[in-house]
């Protein structure tokens, strides 16, 4: 199971073992992460599971969709690398991933 590392915006650092097939949205629900509140389940329909990727990991995962840059324009304290973690689908390939939630999502 590749691994998931989550970083509050006090600096708390949590890693989990990451579900393939799930976002990583659901794979912070699953594990009571604190700061992915995922107020609209993941339908992308609210901003409430904004993280930050470092520009590594941004430029791996790809473009974003219309309707997630939508969804981030709702979003407070957007950096360039803003995502929303219900549109990131973990694979093996994203072992290692760090997001970081903003000071405001807790």
């Amino acid at each position: 199971m590749p691994k998931l590392t989550f970083i509050d915006a006090d600096g708390t650092t949590r890693t989990i073992e990451a579900q393939t097939g799930l976002t990583v949205m659901e794979n912070a629900v699953q594990h009571d992460i604190p700061g992915i509140l995922a107020t609209c389940g993941g339908s992308c329909s609210c901003a409430t599971c904004h993280v930050y990727l470092t520009q590594e990991w941004f430029e791996k995962l790809g473009a974003l969709s219309l309707e997630e840059l939508d969804m981030l324009d709702t979003a407070h304290d957007l950096e360039p690398t803003s995502r929303l973690s219900c549109q990131i689908t973990m694979t093996a390939d994203l072992d290692g991933l760090v997001v970081r939630m903003p000071e405001g999502q807790h």
